[in-house]
């Protein structure tokens, strides 16, 4: 059986992973509540009752307090964290009255912003560690030195990268003594740039696709992890209804539902094994704090070993709107 790169390196053998975003009661600066850590510890057990042990998290999100939301948990469940592999992300600094929003890879900003992170989670270490979105001022040899001490004094262990494209991996990589583990990218049946920039090669309409060129066959030649971000495209294929949905994405919501019905599973399995289908075992990060939604998702690796080329391209041309070429 193929394994995906992160278990190949032994890191994590969770194929999906549960992302944090949606924890700590939403992005402004009130007061963790009682009933944000019961969403928080609700959703947790989901994931983990369906065999999703690695977890996402990212300095920024809901401005910290979805880390600090995780770091009472720990405190009240110690035994949790045996239970995980956890990641988390720097890079991304938020504007406010004085300052623009930017990117920082410093090193000055990446060594503040590990102690942070580890400090709201109330752990001693991260087992991967991000950066978040690509910093056009990013200096590899000083991120280098950043990492080097981060992994030197035991606080982080793997180290990896998000939105970043071939090139941009390759020029980071070069400074670094080891491999970079993970690369997260915005992929799902709504966003379908990934695999259009393979299957459009040679074609007029390629010119107009906005996904970095080779970077799927980059980390699958690396045996870099690649992440989804908004696997369930905030749940237009799996019954969240919407207004605004395209004509193509109310009949691929059709399908998704007579395909989960044929097979006795969910929507959201049938989503998340489409992308999980592929040859690179694309490891989908759900983004969702709704403890019934998480469960919905306990079909998808199953779905994923059993979804047919047929069926694989039935609902990428369907969400395409337009024949393949």
């Amino acid at each position: 059986m193929k394994l995906m790169p992160l278990e190949k390196r032994g890191i994590s053998n969770s194929r999906v992973a549960f992302g944090c975003m949606g924890l700590g009661g939403g992005w402004n600066h009130n007061a963790l509540t009682k009933e944000d850590y019961l969403q928080a510890e609700k959703a947790i057990d989901a994931a983990l009752s369906i065999g999703i042990t690695m977890f996402d998290h990212a300095d920024i999100y809901t401005f910290g307090k979805a880390e600090a939301v995780f770091g009472q948990i720990f405190k009240n469940k110690p035994e949790l964290r045996k239970q995980m592999i956890l990641q988390s992300k720097c890079g991304i600094r938020m504007k406010d009255d004085v300052l623009p929003q930017r990117f920082d890879f410093s090193k000055e900003h990446i060594l503040n912003s590990i102690d942070a992170s580890l400090q709201r989670l109330g752990i001693e270490y991260l087992d991967v560690y991000l950066l978040h979105r690509p910093d056009p001022l990013m200096e590899p040899e000083e991120i280098a030195e950043a990492f080097q001490a981060i992994k030197a004094s035991g606080k982080v262990r793997h180290f990896g990268v998000s939105n970043m494209s071939a090139a941009q991996i390759r020029f980071i990589q070069q400074a670094l003594p080891e491999p970079l583990v993970v690369n997260q990218l915005e992929m799902s049946l709504a966003r379908l740039d990934w695999v259009e920039q393979g299957v459009l090669v040679n074609q007029k309409e390629g010119a107009n696709i906005n996904f970095a060129d080779g970077i799927m066959e980059h980390c699958q030649t690396e045996n870099i992890q690649i992440q989804a971000w908004g696997p369930l495209a905030q749940g237009r294929f799996s019954g969240k209804p919407s207004e605004q949905a395209t004509p193509s994405e109310i009949r691929t919501a059709e399908l998704v539902q007579s395909m989960a019905q044929q097979k006795d599973t969910t929507p959201e399995s049938i989503v998340l094994g489409w992308l999980m289908r592929h040859p690179a075992l694309i490891q989908p990060v759900i983004g969702t704090a709704n403890a019934d939604r998480v469960l919905a998702c306990r079909d998808a690796v199953h779905q994923s070993k059993m979804m047919t080329r047929t069926e694989w391209y039935t609902l990428f041309e369907s969400s395409r709107s337009k024949n393949t070429p």
